[in-house]
């Protein structure tokens, strides 16, 4: 049974990987068994200088998920290089690194550092996160997402992805440009903006006023994108966005998805990445499918509910 998923010139050993942000450096410890059915890891987005992030409180639960406020805390990409790579490339598994730049010209220099770093296995653009304060993000505007990855495109020599924003009007217009930038993939959907009131203190609950909504409560939008995104592009599309249940997982892959990213998931049930893993091979083998890609986009359209 082949699990394996090649985009650009990555081959990752399973469909299964996490979202950036939620799966620390002390889980490859603490952790080996979900470690080793992960297809990449992906750290805490990197920006080219440290950030402190926003101020608390930062998480906020709610009904069918949770909202986030971080902020992008991180030390820089220089520490994240000396100290942080080491540890993640011990672990085995193929490292995507996502970066966040305030412009092109930081993209372009995120992008230059990392080239000839051993260990990085591809870049993540993050053009969209919610909760850094900007009125448009650069996933929010097709032609600057387009600008940021043709830009990044003719340095980074290996495997680049873009991060959309689900905050759009349609997302399928973003995974289009960024092709046509040069993006070998996309990861969609990073989190939808969102709010919460404490309503006896009549305060933002999050310091940052607005965060970021993930978890079951944006599954079956998240999905519509996916499916909607999938239909326009010819590349892969790294899917997040609620995945609780290998049930879950199959139906982002059945929808569109080469790999599927596992987030909010974790904080709850932190052997979420392993039972996702597990069920995926548990119907392949139920179905007779030998190859993950006979999943992807098999989606059957007509006789809906039959």
């Amino acid at each position: 049974m082949n699990l394996s998923v090649k985009i650009g010139s990555s081959l990752f050993p399973s469909p299964v990987t996490v979202a950036s942000g939620t799966f620390g450096r002390q889980m490859l410890a603490l952790t080996p068994e979900l470690v080793s059915v992960l297809g990449a890891v992906v750290p805490k987005t990197v920006t080219l200088d440290p950030r402190e992030g926003n101020p608390p409180p930062r998480i906020v639960e709610t009904p069918a998920g949770m909202l986030n406020a971080i902020g992008i805390e991180n030390p820089g990409v220089e520490v994240f290089i000396e100290r942080y790579v080491p540890e993640w490339r011990r672990s085995g598994v193929p490292l995507i690194v996502s970066v966040l730049g305030h412009t092109d010209e930081e993209f372009e220099a995120l992008a230059e550092r990392l080239n000839d770093v051993e260990g990085v296995d591809a870049l993540e653009l993050n053009l969209s996160c919610p909760n850094l304060g900007r009125q448009r993000l650069a996933a929010q505007d097709p032609a600057a997402a387009k600008r940021i990855v043709h830009k990044v495109r003719r340095i980074f020599r290996r495997t680049l992805l873009a991060k959309l924003s689900p905050n759009v009007t349609d997302i399928s217009e973003i995974a289009v440009a960024v092709e046509q930038g040069g993006a070998d993939g996309v990861s969609m959907v990073n989190t939808f903006a969102a709010m919460a009131i404490d309503v006896h203190r009549r305060r933002p609950k999050l310091g940052n006023v607005i965060g970021g909504l993930s978890g079951p409560a944006i599954r079956p939008i998240a999905l519509r994108m996916v499916h909607q995104a999938a239909a326009r592009v010819k590349i892969p599309i790294v899917a997040m966005g609620g995945i609780m249940t290998a049930e879950d997982a199959l139906e982002f892959l059945i929808a569109g998805a080469s790999m599927v990213a596992v987030g909010t998931a974790q904080f709850i049930h932190p052997e979420a990445v392993l039972t996702i893993y597990e069920g995926i091979r548990a119907y392949m083998r139920q179905h007779d499918l030998n190859d993950i890609a006979q999943l992807t986009g098999s989606l059957r359209e007509k006789g809906a509910g039959r």
